[in-house]
């Protein structure tokens, strides 16, 4: 999840506590940095027993702020007052507490046994990688994600003897300590602190996180959810715009950096700006001479496999399409961008006729996130026949299908700018069968499509059945160059569950860095990562929460954070009977 390549402002700054958000001075980040460098060898050498002290306490911290959290994200983003709508509960304190959970077990393994323990099987692919499964994590996934499955398949060299010795490596080395910039997003609420969870707990870095502009409305939430952390100098908040973001990351006292942004921004701190920034750009001369990861935007595809659907699924998979767009308002880098149809499917009018009919009963969201009008209009001018579903409210942007587009056009912005907006584009690929359709869309995919974050596979169980067609599919999980390939649910659950590493697909150098390079969330700690690979049910049941059409998901969202600060089985009837009544 990322925000969008145009416009770092954030017209909602401040909007819930006006006037208590001045940019940090100078004088305040260099004291930041000074804590943080004096305190950098002692979190280094922190003993395992006293992190995970410190994540029981962030744990507690974090949901004494959770009911506070939910609400002044719908207050800043002036979502819909439908009291079914969880989605805040869920991209933000439960992931977030999430995250805490996992990391805590993982560290108790690290001090037991020495590493982190795999929950799954490894086994060795027919090209000769590894894959490790690593979802479910253990048996509440079981209950609450039923079969779903997630793998992390490693690069080339790792094998099923050294596997172990690909991860934690920052435990693994000795170093006096470094001071890691976290410049987060601001369209997803648990983007930075998660991305400071794992530059901390991960990496062994102590952190200096600046608050996006966008939701730094957040930012006394923070202090009291962070503040195990504050208190004992291993991390400092800070906020500001462009000028506060380039004088840290220039700063002598930052070694490392992580950005979740887009690719302009990337290129702005690693190359700089205008004539100058270009020319070091295509010299291939970076400005900044410090480690850079970054989780950047993407094109993100759905391929539809075709097949033979009923009615009910039919109505399943366009909601679930139609909640790839609409989560969020769009603004996600891992939102629906382009749907990949094949155009001989006998069911591929039905389907469309079905989104159709689903996003023109979904209400438009307000366009929060800066830029989003004039990102709209730009893909409106190219395409006027767009077509606009459902009404649109001054102050929002209707939920827009760009049809039928044509995969041979080699300027079609669908294709090379992600629209970070309520719109996507649909292509129907031709091809002499569903096996060559599939195919021909990994291709187009891989060579056509920017970005190389994540894609969704959607397949009908009796698809699989057919063997030249199920050969296909499977080709097609292991060719497509994403960082996550999900099959059935959509891709943001690889970011979402935190125990699968959340990046682009590797190997992107810094003059064409499109969706960034590194991972986070990856709580098992895998040093040499390709991808990871999620599966699930056609027919997810009970119905995902996350689906916008869910009649109990705040509530559900309420009682899954509540469970992840502190997990009991006594919990597990009251969240079961919400799960089943969405």
């Amino acid at each position: 999840m990322t925000e969008s390549a145009s416009g770092t402002g954030g017209a909602l700054a401040g909007t819930l506590y006006e006037g208590t958000f001045p940019a940090s001075s100078r004088t305040t980040l260099d004291a930041a940095l000074d804590t943080l460098q004096h305190n950098r060898t002692t979190w280094a050498g922190l003993p395992l027993l006293e992190r995970i002290d410190l994540i029981r306490r962030l744990r507690r911290s974090f949901a004494e702020v959770a009911e506070e959290w939910v609400e002044a994200c719908i207050a800043a983003e002036r979502q819909p007052t439908d009291p079914r709508l969880g989605e805040e509960w869920i991209v933000g304190p439960y992931f977030i507490q999430r995250n805490l959970r996992l990391l805590q077990v993982v560290l108790r393994n690290l001090s037991v046994a020495g590493f982190p323990r795999i929950p799954g099987p490894v086994r060795s692919l027919s090209n000769g990688r590894v894959a490790a499964q690593v979802f479910p994590f253990d048996l509440y996934d079981r209950l609450f994600y039923p079969g779903v499955s997630g793998e992390v398949w490693m690069q080339e060299g790792v094998t099923t003897a050294n596997l172990r010795q690909h991860q934690a490596a920052a435990y693994r080395e000795d170093h006096p300590g470094r001071v890691a910039l976290v410049l987060s997003a601001g369209n997803v609420s648990s983007i930075g602190p998660m991305d400071a969870l794992y530059k901390l707990f991960v990496d062994r870095q102590v952190v200096i996180y600046k608050i996006h502009e966008v939701n730094e409305y957040l930012g006394p939430l923070l202090e009291r959810g962070f503040r195990p952390l504050i208190e004992a100098g291993f991390l400092r908040l800070v906020y500001g715009g462009v000028d506060v973001g380039s004088y840290l990351c220039q700063h002598e006292a930052v070694d490392t950096l992580h950005i979740t942004g887009s690719d302009k921004t990337y290129e702005a701190i690693v190359f700089g700006t205008g004539t100058e920034g270009a020319r070091r750009k295509a010299e291939r001369r970076p400005q900044l001479d410090k480690p850079v990861t970054a989780e950047l935007g993407n094109v993100s595809p759905v391929l539809v496999v075709p097949g033979v659907w009923s009615r009910e699924e039919l109505c399943y998979q366009a909601e679930n399409v139609a909640t790839m767009l609409a989560n969020n308002g769009g603004f996600n880098c891992n939102a629906l961008r382009v749907l990949i149809t094949w155009e001989d499917w006998p069911q591929r009018a039905e389907f469309l006729e079905a989104l159709r009919t689903c996003l023109g009963e979904i209400e438009p969201r307000y366009a929060y996130y800066p830029g989003a009008e004039q990102r709209f209009a730009r893909f409106i001018e190219a395409h006027p026949e767009a077509e606009r579903l459902g009404e649109s409210p001054p102050g929002t942007l209707p939920w827009t299908m760009v049809p039928d587009l044509d995969a041979d056009s080699a300027d079609e912005i669908c294709f090379r700018t992600e629209s970070f907006c309520a719109l996507f584009g649909e292509l129907p690929l031709g091809a002499a069968s569903a096996a060559d359709y599939v195919e021909a869309a990994v291709a187009f995919c891989n060579d056509r499509l920017w970005g190389t974050l994540n894609a969704t596979i959607l397949v009908h169980p009796s698809s699989l059945e057919e063997a030249a067609l199920g050969a296909a599919v499977e080709r097609a999980v292991a060719d497509l160059r994403y960082g996550s390939v999900a099959i059935n649910h959509w891709a943001a659950i690889s970011y979402g569950v935190v125990v699968t590493p959340w990046g682009a697909f590797p190997g992107h150098p810094p003059h064409d860095i499109q969706s960034g390079c590194g991972v986070v969330h990856n709580v098992l700690m895998f040093d040499r990562v390709e991808k990871s690979v999620f599966r699930a049910p056609f027919q997810a049941r009970p119905k995902p929460p996350w689906f916008l059409s869910h009649a109990r998901s705040f509530e559900l969202g309420r009682r899954l954070t509540e469970f992840e600060t502190q997990p009991s089985p006594w919990k597990l009837p009251g969240i079961f009977r919400l799960a089943l009544g969405g």
